[in-house]
Parts: structure tokens; sequence; C-alpha cells
């Protein structure tokens, strides 16, 4: 929902080549089921961790995932960098919102949405400029946001410099990117603490981005 000193209502954007920007797509009550969701799911086994990258650092993002367990750079059954449990399955109503939220942006996705990666954002984590590019579906990334606000930077597919393009992600919002945009470079430079809905009652930026694995 729009702040009271907002005169008029976000519209819907293109990022770029089918990619869509559209704002307050996730109702307060959907939002909140979503939320309360992500904290169950996020306990231990195969809860939230710190991801490690090949080159010995840390995320300063936490993740859990649904479906399948993501790490530089692949997918596994089992939690393979963390506590090594089983990954918590996909539940159908996310994988149902994953389709819903792509026909929303004007996408006709077949396939079930088979994968959530959940990345938890306090005031001063960040992602670096990266693709999605682990997945053998070419099938649209659906990407949802809760809590605070979250400046979100959308590239191109060449370089991880620009062009690109920074728009802020207010709870409920939704990004839809596929096409030719599918394995453009984004990233998250920055949260603006303190922005999210108070109702809500979460201190930081959860991030839901769903995906077609194109497994077998």
């Amino acid at each position: 929902m729009a702040p009271a000193d907002e005169l008029f209502a976000r519209a819907r954007t293109e990022l770029g080549p089918g990619a869509v920007h559209l704002p307050d797509w996730l109702p307060a009550k959907e939002q909140r089921r979503l939320l309360d969701a992500c904290r169950e799911w996020a306990r231990p086994p195969a809860g939230l961790r710190l991801v490690r990258t090949p080159g010995g650092g840390t995320m300063t993002a936490r993740q859990f995932c649904l479906g399948r367990h993501w790490y530089p750079y692949g997918y596994a059954s089992t939690v393979v960098d963390g506590d090594g449990s089983p990954v918590k399955p996909m539940p159908p109503w996310l994988a149902e919102l994953g389709r819903a939220a792509a026909r929303a942006a004007g996408y006709s996705v077949e396939e079930p949405y088979d994968i959530a990666l959940v990345n938890f954002y306090d005031a001063d984590a960040r992602m670096g400029m990266h693709r999605d590019s682990d997945e053998k579906s070419d099938a649209p990334v659906v990407s949802l946001s809760l809590g605070d606000t979250g400046v979100f930077r959308f590239g191109n597919t060449e370089t991880r410099t620009r062009p690109y393009t920074d728009v802020d992600l207010r709870s409920g919002d939704l990004v839809v990117f596929g096409g030719a945009s599918r394995l453009a470079y984004h990233g998250v430079p920055r949260v603006r603490p303190g922005t999210g809905p108070p109702e809500l009652g979460l201190a930081g930026r959860v991030n839901i981005t769903l995906r077609v694995s194109g497994f077998e």
C-alpha cells in the first residue's frame, strides 16, 4: 500500500525486455501468510544459513531453499554446504503463486515452479551483481519482496556494470524477468532500514525468488 503522503500509486514498470516491476502486487494478508511460512521454513533443519562463496567469503544476506538446495554454483537435494539435511519441499500453494505472478507479468508458464531461494537482508546486507544461470529452464524468474524496502539493481546480460536501473522494491512488490532478460545481471546494493509495514513485524527484508529448475 502506498504511504499516506504519496499522491499517486506507483505504476507497472518495464525494467528491460521481458522484465517487469509490479508494485504492491501481493496484498497485505498474503504478505503475512508468506512471511509466517518463511519463519517456519527458516528453522533447522535445512534452515537459514550463511552462504559461503568459492573464494572463501560469505554472502551478507542469509538464505534457505525449498525444493532444491542452491549453492555456488549448482543444486542439490540436501544442504551440502550446511547441516546436510534434506531440503524442505516446495509447497504447491507457493508454486502456484509463482505461476500467478508470471501470468500477471504476461508470461504463460506450464512447468511448475519447483525451487524457492529465500534471502534475509538485515540493515547491512547486500547482494552483488549476479545472474540466475544454474537452472536448465528458461522460464521467467519470480521475485517477491517483504518488509523493508530494498534497492534492486537490474542490469544487462553482458556485464555486471552499466547500463543498469535502480528501483525501490517495497513490501508486496513483484519483479518478473524472463525472455531476453532471463540472464540479466541484478543485485541489491542496499536496504532502507525501518521502511517496512509496521503491521508485518519484520525488521529487515525478505526476498523470495521462485524458479523453474528444468531438471528431471
